[in-house]
């Protein structure tokens, strides 16, 4: 099977040639193995931590890691050695940091995880001066085009990439209903639509088992059990630590540290509330949102499925808007996003920052919205003057200028 190309794919290939340890994160199921299997098809040693053997033998014996790669023969180029799920055997690091200081040049390790977790939990050394660190996440719209639209002109992405890549190879194109009911992992876009309704549904049970459970990370599974439908089904919301603590049971302190473990696990990520506006009532609580729309439906006990998301199609639209924005200034590597709202209700969806310009955003799910539809947006852009213009993210054909600061763009020129 040809492999697809990635966003990350040229400058990690670029990158992985340095004389430097590199680490890789992402949930699971983002496609790390298979970008790196494509970048490093023949590596002198590669260590799969998620197969329990292979991990037991290392913890067992915490200097066989080292000694396995002193006994590589010396040569003129790096040999490479690929650690899988690094997280799980922690030494690890340590090991690398030993091997790294001692000779720069003969090896080039690689390691790759799906948790922070255990790492930061443990103090774990991130081999810091030694490492360039890497992310990979869920599709984006230039890994994965829209259906059935017009190819849209780069000038014209809201925010787009600082150094945009040229990829060889895309994913299927999919329309936004399809986007929000199953989400953006790459394994799934693949998939037949009966078997990523299974997959997604399979993928919250497994990869908890697996990650939480067997490390231990929460004492009691039944109550973390029914905190995760509750966060996914408030996935996207301001947070509230209070009603979600009375509803399952739980501490405040205890849904915090829940929720950090969701993000510790790749599996969500909190949006802050934007504060530099003149005005004084603002709410300060974040929003959380879950990394994938798939994952978010099967957290929350639903089947994924078109018509679910056709049932309120607006509330999943900003959703899916939050985090395609939140990926992208990731891969960029600067910018902020948040989010606004007062305390007597006056809210804008999203507030993108970078450097002094701001640029707010709302998102309806309209194919000709107009400025009625965005009052808050349009005292936003009059009350803040580092908003250059605000943008209403819908359905609409083509951009569109509602007024002289406020354009209505297509979700596809996020």
């Amino acid at each position: 099977m040809e492999i697809i190309d990635r966003l990350l794919s040229s400058s990690l290939e670029k990158d992985i040639v340095k004389p430097f340890v590199h680490i890789l994160f992402g949930a699971r199921q983002t496609g790390k193995t298979t970008l790196l299997n494509a970048l490093l098809p023949a590596p002198s040693l590669h260590y799969n931590l998620a197969d329990p053997e292979e991990r037991t033998r290392l913890l067992a014996d915490p200097g066989l890691f080292r000694r396995e790669c002193e006994a590589l023969p010396k040569k003129d180029k790096a040999h490479l050695v690929l650690v899988d799920e690094a997280q799980f055997v922690p030494l690890v690091f340590d090991a690398v940091q030993v091997l790294y200081d001692s000779d720069k040049t003969r090896w080039r390790f690689i390691l790759c995880g799906s948790s922070a977790r255990k790492l930061r939990k443990t103090g774990v050394n991130l081999l810091p001066g030694r490492c360039i660190l890497h992310r990979l996440y869920p599709l984006t719209l230039m890994e994965r085009p829209p259906a059935h639209t017009r190819t849209v002109a780069s000038d014209f992405i809201l925010i787009p990439f600082v150094h945009r890549p040229s990829l060889r190879s895309t994913f299927p194109a999919a329309d936004i209903e399809e986007r929000m009911a199953y989400g953006e992992l790459p394994g799934i876009a693949l998939l037949e639509e009966e078997d990523r309704k299974a997959i997604l549904r399979s993928f919250v049970a497994v990869h908890l088992e697996e990650e939480i459970r067997r490390e231990s990370l929460v004492r009691d599974w039944g109550a973390f059990v029914n905190f995760l439908r509750l966060a996914a089904s408030e996935s996207g919301q301001i947070v509230n630590y209070t009603a979600i603590s009375r509803d399952v049971g739980l501490s405040q302190p205890t849904v915090k540290s829940y929720y950090q473990l969701l993000e510790d696990m790749f599996m969500g990520f909190h949006v802050p509330a934007y504060s530099k506006s003149p005005r004084k009532n603002l709410l300060s609580t974040p929003r959380f949102f879950f990394f994938d729309m798939g994952i978010r439906h099967a957290a929350s006990g639903i089947i994924p499925d078109i018509n679910v998301v056709r049932a309120e199609p607006g509330k999943y639209f900003e959703q899916w808007v939050g985090t395609e924005i939140w990926k992208r200034l990731q891969y960029r590597g600067d910018g902020q996003l948040h989010h606004f709202r007062t305390k007597d209700g006056a809210e804008v969806d999203f507030v993108v920052e970078f450097g002094q310009d701001i640029i707010p955003i709302e998102v309806k799910w309209k194919v000709n919205p107009t400025l009625r539809d965005v009052p808050n947006l349009v005292s936003f852009v009059k009350e803040n003057h580092q908003a250059k213009a605000g943008y209403v993210i819908c359905r609409c054909p083509r951009p569109a200028r509602l007024s002289d600061s406020i354009v209505s763009l297509p979700w596809q020129y996020l």
